[in-house]
C-alpha cells in the first residue's frame, strides 16, 4: 500500500503540473505603463489598466465589475481595459457591457495587442465602451449569437434571440455614433474586420499604436456617459495596472474546461484509491478538495451532463476493476467511457471554450496507466502467500537442532519449533516447512 501512496502522490504532482500547462497563471504587467516614474504637480490625470486576456466568463465579469467599482472611488479620469478575447458566454459579457455603460468614469476597450482580437463576446464589450479602440493588425467580429450554453441555436427562438441582440448591438452603435449597420452583419453573418477596416467603417474610434498613443489621442475627446457628455482631460496621465487579486487568479485558472476537466479527474482518482484503500486519507482529502474545485467550474461552463455521467460511469468502472476480476476489460470500458465523456463535457460550439483533445487523451493515458498499476498491485497481494501468522511459515527454510526421528526439533525463522516428519533427519540438516498443526510443523528434508 505504501507504494499505492507514493503512486498517488507522484500522480497528484503531474495532476498540479498540467493544470500549469493547460491554463498557466498570466500575471504579466501591463505593458507601457509608467511604474516607477516620479508625479508632479503638473500631473493632472489618472489612468488606471486592466488586462483581459482569455475567454470571457464570470470570473472575467467580475474583475471588470470591481474595477469600474474601484476607478469610481478613486475618481479616475479613465479606466482602460486591454483586451485579446475569442469570445466568452452570454451572462458574462451582458453584466459587462451594462456595467461599463453605468460607469461614471469613461471606458476604454482597446484590442491589444498586435495580432491580438476582439472575438464574439468582444464585440458587445468594445461596442459598449465610450472609447473604442484597437492596435495595428488586430481584428474584430464573428458575433454570431449562441445559447447560454454556448452552442449555436437552431430553433425557433433563433430569429427572436438573434434580433434581441441585433437590437442591442446597434442600441450600443447608436448611442456611441457607430456603424450600426456593420455591428448587424457581424451578429447576423459572423463576419471579421481588421483594425484598419475598423476605423474607416467607424466602428472603432481611435487606431492606436500602444497605450501612450491611445491615451494621446483619446485626450480632448467628448464622450457620453450615465450623466450626460463628458470631455476627457488625459494630459500627463498617472497609469495604475490593476492585477488580479489572488484569488481571482485561482478562480480565472479552474474556470478554463481543461482545467476544470483535469480537476475532476484527480478528484475522482482520490476517491478511487481512497475506496481501495481505507484510511490513506491524503487521496481522499485531495480528491474531495479537486471534485469541490471542479464542481465550482462546471457551475460556471456549459455542462453537458450526459458527458458529465459518462466521466462518473467511467469512475465506477475503475473502482470496480480493482475489486473484480475482470482481466482489464472493466478498466478499457472506463478510458473509452471517460475519452468520450470529455470530448461532450462541454456544451459549445466553440472551440476557444472547449476541452482541449491533447488534454483528454493525456489524463486518459495517465489514470489507465495508474489503473494498470493499481491492479497489478492488487493482483499481487491476493496471490501472494502469507508473510505472517502461521501461514507465512509454510514454505520457510529451517535447520534440524539434533537427530530428528520423526519427531523432534527444528530451527525455523529465528524460534526453536517442535516438528515431525515422515524420514530420519540427522543434525543440521536444512529442511522445509510443509504444514503447521497447531504448534508443531511438518518437515521434510529440503531438495
Amino acid at each position: 500500500m505504501s507504494k499505492l501512496k507514493f503512486l498517488w502522490a507522484a500522480l497528484l504532482i503531474a495532476g498540479l503540473a498540467s493544470l500549469i500547462w493547460a491554463d498557466s497563471l498570466d500575471n504579466t504587467a501591463v505593458p507601457d505603463t509608467n511604474e516607477g516614474a516620479e508625479i508632479t504637480a503638473s500631473d493632472s490625470s489618472l489612468v488606471y489598466i486592466m488586462n483581459i486576456d482569455g475567454p470571457i466568463v464570470s470570473v472575467t465579469a467580475d474583475r471588470i465589475i470591481d474595477a469600474i467599482a474601484e476607478v469610481e472611488a478613486g475618481q479616475a479620469d479613465l479606466l482602460l481595459l486591454t483586451m485579446d478575447t475569442p469570445g466568452g458566454f452570454n451572462e458574462s459579457f451582458w453584466a459587462i457591457t451594462r456595467a461599463i455603460m453605468n460607469s461614471t468614469v469613461p471606458v476604454a476597450v482597446y484590442v491589444y495587442p498586435p495580432g491580438g482580437r476582439a472575438a464574439s463576446a468582444g464585440v458587445y464589450i468594445t461596442y459598449s465602451a465610450h472609447i473604442a479602440a484597437m492596435a495595428p493588425s488586430t481584428s474584430i467580429g464573428a458575433a454570431h449569437v449562441v445559447s447560454g450554453t454556448g452552442e449555436k441555436i437552431d430553433s425557433v427562438l433563433m430569429e427572436k434571440i438573434m434580433n434581441d441582440a441585433v437590437a442591442s448591438l446597434r442600441g450600443l452603435a447608436e448611442h456611441y455614433g457607430r456603424n450600426a449597420e456593420w455591428a448587424e452583419d457581424a451578429a447576423r453573418k459572423s463576419v471579421s474586420i481588421t483594425s484598419r477596416e475598423a476605423l474607416e467603417l467607424k466602428v472603432i474610434d481611435i487606431l492606436a499604436e500602444n497605450i501612450d498613443d491611445l491615451l494621446a489621442q483619446a485626450d480632448g475627446r467628448e464622450v457620453n456617459t450615465v450623466y450626460g457628455k463628458k470631455v476627457l482631460n488625459l494630459k500627463n496621465p498617472k497609469k495604475l495596472p490593476i492585477e488580479k487579486s489572488w484569488i481571482q487568479a485561482i478562480l480565472e485558472i479552474i474556470s478554463s474546461p481543461s482545467v476544470a476537466f483535469i480537476l475532476f479527474s484527480l478528484g475522482g482518482l482520490g476517491l478511487v484509491l481512497e475506496l481501495y484503500n481505507p484510511g490513506a486519507i491524503l487521496p481522499g482529502v485531495v480528491g474531495g478538495i479537486c471534485l469541490i474545485l471542479a464542481f465550482y467550474s462546471f457551475r460556471t461552463l456549459p455542462i453537458n451532463y450526459a458527458g458529465l455521467l459518462l466521466i462518473i460511469f467511467a469512475v465506477l468502472l475503475f473502482i470496480l476493476e480493482v475489486k473484480v476480476v475482470s482481466h482489464g476489460l472493466l478498466a478499457i470500458g472506463g478510458v473509452v467511457s471517460f475519452i468520450i465523456g470529455g470530448m461532450m463535457l462541454i456544451d459549445t460550439s466553440d472551440p476557444a471554450l472547449k476541452i482541449s483533445k491533447t488534454v483528454i487523451f493525456s489524463v486518459a493515458l495517465v489514470i489507465a496507466a495508474f489503473i494498470i498499476i493499481a491492479v497489478t498491485y492488487a493482483v499481487k497481494a491476493r496471490v501472494a502467500k502469507p508473510t505472517t501468522g502461521k501461514e507465512g511459515l509454510v514454505g520457510e527454510v529451517g535447520t534440524v537442532k539434533s537427530s530428528l526421528d520423526k519427531i523432534g526439533y527444528v530451527y525455523v525463522a529465528g524460534e526453536l519449533w517442535e516438528a515431525f516428519s515422515n524420514e530420519t533427519l540427522e543434525e543440521g540438516i536444512e529442511v522445509v516447512v510443509e504444514e503447521v498443526q497447531g504448534m508443531k510443523l511438518k518437515v521434510a528434508r529440503k531438495v
